[in-house]
């Protein structure tokens, strides 16, 4: 996807009804992550989260925050583990932004 599909994809997400639990999904797929992909972090399969998150490896740790906990979500991702481990590239832009 060009940064334009991917900015698009992001405003129609924002424009709808915010849902914790399908937002990392939803997200995921606006930046033009597969079905397949989608579904083996759904089922756990390839899901590292160690904070009932969603962690792809090499790519991004999401987790929903609760309203007025950003920052303690913020630190939990920083001292996860599995954040450690699984190495993403982006995870605190992703929850300072869109936490919920």
């Amino acid at each position: 996807m060009n940064p334009v599909e991917i900015e698009e994809q992001i405003s129609q997400l924002a424009s709808q009804p915010f849902d914790a639990a399908e937002f990392p999904y939803a997200f995921l797929e606006a930046f033009g992550n597969k079905d397949t992909t989608i579904k083996k972090l759904r089922s756990g399969a390839s899901n590292k989260s160690d904070l009932g998150g969603v962690l792809q490896t090499n790519n991004i740790h999401i987790k929903v925050a609760l309203p007025g906990e950003v920052t303690k979500t913020l630190a939990a991702l920083k001292d996860s583990p599995a954040t450690t481990r699984a190495k993403p590239s982006f995870w605190t832009r992703v929850v300072g932004i869109f936490s919920g």
